[in-house]
């Protein structure tokens, strides 16, 4: 029987961290987690300069490659577009792809594009966007600790929330402004799975329906939390995920 490997993609300035909480019991139900630090987010010497979408998703395409076996892709908030390069590019190594709280989005939209109408009418549809700050090189963005507290992280115990916060890095900008590009034959053809937050406040509820209308057939799971169930609500992401897992356990190509 091959190893069944869970690739987990973090979202924008965040790192492999964020999984931590749920590494444990994928273990304990026979997977092999692997959760990756993209690229120019702090983790390695690539330069902020050279961050693109191509990059992320080469460096998880190459990862994939590595690994025998189909693989289940987990993105969490903005790695969800990552997740949908990579499942466009290595389909037939692909069994699903959850989206956690995530940027599913049809092919050649931007985020920033999809949410401009309904800004105007919702500003809350703006989440983190108003409050970030440049970086220091001027490549990127950062999240003020206290904003990430409020917006990322309100229902994480007080102690976890800081600490989770202090570890955000900067956002090269090249890996935030992007596009993910895909088919109906490859990408399309993929189970996916929608994890809804319902009390998210970056990514909020509104929009994660509206992303899931655009691009209609994922399965759906609403939890009863904010932007970060990995940290808030560990054993109940697992218990979203892993039944998915088993429906698909095998690629369709």
């Amino acid at each position: 029987m091959p190893d069944r490997h869970v690739v987990l993609i973090h979202g924008a300035w965040a790192g492999s961290w964020v999984w931590d909480g749920i590494l444990e019991g994928l273990r304990a139900a026979g997977y092999t987690p692997h959760p990756v630090d993209l690229p120019g987010n702090g983790n390695d010497d690539t330069s902020p300069a050279a961050v693109t979408l191509d990059l992320y998703a080469a460096h998880v395409a190459g990862l994939i490659d590595s690994l025998d076996g189909p693989v289940q892709l987990v993105a969490h908030s903005g790695g969800g577009l990552t997740a949908t390069a990579v499942a466009e590019q290595r389909a037939e190594r692909i069994a699903g792809v959850a989206y956690v709280a995530g940027m599913m989005l049809p092919s050649g939209l931007p985020f920033a594009e999809a949410c401009a109408e309904l800004v105007s009418t919702a500003p809350e549809v703006s989440g983190v966007g108003p409050f970030l700050q440049r970086s220091a090189d001027g490549l990127g963005t950062r999240v003020p600790a206290e904003i990430a507290c409020a917006l990322f992280f309100h229902d994480v115990p007080l102690p976890q929330a800081l600490a989770a916060a202090q570890r955000l890095g900067a956002q090269p900008d090249g890996g935030r402004s992007v596009a993910a590009r895909w088919t109906p034959d490859r990408f399309g053809r993929l189970p996916r799975l929608y994890i809804e937050c319902s009390a998210d406040r970056s990514v909020v509820p509104a929009v994660q329906k509206w992303m899931q209308e655009l691009v209609p057939g994922a399965e759906r799971v609403t939890l009863d939390c904010g932007h970060a169930p990995q940290l808030s609500k560990p054993d109940a992401l697992l218990a979203s995920l892993l039944p998915f897992f088993s429906r698909h356990a095998e690629t369709v190509f």
